[in-house]
Formats: structure tokens, C-alpha cells, sequence
């Protein structure tokens, strides 16, 4: 029974797979993938001095509960999975921060703006953890 039942889920997502994605999605994946950095998209909390700190938008990609128990001083929250439909709310200069806890949430929503031609969003690797223990400016 267990086998029928993963052999029955494999079989639903391999025939859905083809409608999640679209030949122009993929190629806008693939094109940004061909010319990206290996550091394209991150910053290391030891980057965070005072004066990119004080540049920077930061944005809190975990949920309101979280934001609201601590985030980094002037920082909005936008969950990660909202940043696609309210990106109009990003700034379109200047260095835009996005975090979460330790980094891999805030990353697909940083990667998914970039694609999508966000190259001022950048995710702060190791996220609010890490600028706790290793940023060099704390306000």
C-alpha cells in the first residue's frame, strides 16, 4: 500500500510538473543563472558597517509574530512569500537587505526578485543571527 501510494504521488507531480513552468520562466532562470557571480545576490553580515547600514533598506521576510518579538532597527516586514506580489513596495535604487533567521528563506525571495530584474536586492547570508554575532555596526 505505502509503495502504491509514493509510486501514485511520483507519477501526479511528474505530470504536473510541466504546468508549474513555462519555457520563458525557465529561461529567465537560466539566463540569470549563465551570468550571475558566485556573490551576486549576498552580503555577510561583516559587511554591515555603519554607513551601508544607514544606506540600506532592510527587509524582515519572517512573519509578523517574529517581526514584531525583534528585527533590525528600521527594518519593514514583508513575509518571504509575499515579496513577489509587493515588490512595487521595494525601493528601485539604492541597497535593499532582505533577512529572515538565518538566511535561506530571505534567499529564494532575494533570488526570485532578481531574476525578475531586482539587482539592488541582495539577502544577508546567516540572516538576523548572524548580523547579531558578527556584524561590526549594531545600532
Amino acid at each position: 500500500m505505502k509503495k502504491m501510494f509514493v509510486f501514485g504521488l511520483l507519477l501526479f507531480l511528474l505530470q504536473g510538473s510541466p504546468l508549474w513552468a513555462s519555457e520563458e520562466v525557465a529561461d529567465a532562470f537560466q539566463e540569470y543563472l549563465d551570468f550571475a557571480t558566485y556573490e551576486a545576490g549576498i552580503m555577510v553580515p561583516q559587511q554591515l558597517t555603519q554607513d551601508v547600514f544607514e544606506a540600506a533598506t532592510f527587509v524582515d521576510t519572517r512573519d509578523a509574530g517574529q517581526f514584531e518579538a525583534e528585527h533590525l532597527p528600521g527594518a519593514v516586514n514583508i513575509e518571504w512569500r509575499e515579496l513577489i506580489a509587493r515588490r512595487d513596495e521595494l525601493p528601485a535604487e539604492g541597497l535593499v537587505v532582505l533577512y529572515c533567521n538565518t538566511g535561506s528563506l530571505s534567499a529564494q525571495g532575494a533570488f526570485a526578485l532578481r531574476v525578475l530584474g531586482h539587482e539592488n536586492v541582495v539577502v544577508l547570508q546567516t540572516g538576523l543571527l548572524g548580523w547579531k554575532a558578527d556584524a561590526p555596526y549594531r545600532p
